[in-house]
């Protein structure tokens, strides 16, 4: 083990001063780098190389888990845990984020229906959604969201300086334009002025779409939402630090239209990405007629509402 370091470091370090550090001898060293590798040897260096090319392509953000379940399936976490650690490739951690939520109003509260059920049959059955903002150069800069439950897709999202009902409104039009009217699905968030606003309930109620919130203080209710802010502060907002707000709003939309939608693996959709997990579920019967609003938009071609007009 002490030689395959010193092998994989020589580049880095003198290879006298790391034998004398691990207490071996150079001239046991260079006897065993004449020797020809061992089949175990000559795989564990594909696999670095192979996880070296994948760390570097996700922006260090995956871990032995994903890095397994995307390109190494046939290898043991173990083994994959124990190479990474050899080629220096660590995950980038989780940070704290901040919660958005101001449930001091008098307005009205729906009551929790979707009841942690985070696994729905179908597209368009179940949405949440959530705000929270980020520290940028320039000041404050919130977002607003909309997931699909079924396949953890992003399908609405909206940036602005403010927060105010008008971002959570336009996160509900860009929904509804990309996927089109679902009357009977059910929306999901927490209790904050925004959800309860009068305008906020018109255009549910106008779509036929049900409204759930989340318990008084208990934020697992509204989990995925929330989840999906902590991985975008520990995947990408960590990298922009003193960035100004356009900046990071360009970022911010490269990251969910381009790169969590389209390439991150989830665990909770059996390592898919959302895109694909949505092309596996559509039948053969749904794919022959489609609507023309799926038809135009390249990464939505599922047909599961009709196309409808926002009006607030």
């Amino acid at each position: 083990m002490a030689y395959r370091f010193i092998l994989a470091e020589k580049t880095v370090f003198p290879v006298l001063t790391m034998c004398h550090a691990l207490g071996v001898s150079a001239s046991g060293y260079y006897d065993w780098v004449g020797r020809p590798l061992s089949k175990r040897s000559e795989e564990d260096l594909q696999i670095r190389k192979t996880l070296e090319a994948q760390h570097a392509k996700h922006k260090r953000r995956y871990g032995s888990r994903r890095h397994k379940e995307s390109v190494l399936q046939k290898v043991g976490r173990n083994r994959i845990r124990r190479l990474m650690k050899v080629s220096n490739l660590v995950a980038k951690q989780s940070r704290r984020f901040v919660v958005t939520t101001k449930s001091d109003h008098d307005d009205p509260v729906a009551p929790n229906v979707l009841n942690r059920e985070f696994q729905p049959p179908s597209p368009n059955h179940s949405w949440v959604g959530d705000i929270t903002y980020l520290p940028t150069r320039d000041g404050w800069l919130y977002l607003a969201t909309i997931i699909d439950l079924f396949s953890r897709k992003v399908v609405g999202w909206s940036l602005s300086e403010r927060m105010t009902k008008q971002l959570v409104l336009n996160a509900f039009s860009s929904a509804v334009g990309r996927r089109g009217c679902a009357p009977g699905a059910l929306f999901h968030s927490d209790r904050g002025s925004q959800y309860t606003s009068a305008d906020y309930r018109k255009i549910l109620r106008a779509h036929g779409i049900q409204s759930s919130m989340s318990r008084r203080g208990n934020c697992w209710d509204n989990a995925v939402a929330e989840s999906f802010f902590a991985t975008l502060e520990k995947e990408l907002m960590v990298d922009l630090v003193g960035l100004g707000r356009e900046q990071i709003r360009g970022e911010v939309i490269l990251y969910i239209e381009s790169y969590y939608n389209q390439e991150r693996i989830h665990s909770s959709i059996s390592y898919e990405t959302p895109v694909n997990h949505e092309k596996k579920w559509r039948s053969p019967q749904q794919k022959s007629t489609p609507e023309d609003l799926w038809e135009s938009v390249p990464d939505l071609p599922l047909p599961l509402g009709k196309p409808c007009k926002i009006s607030t």
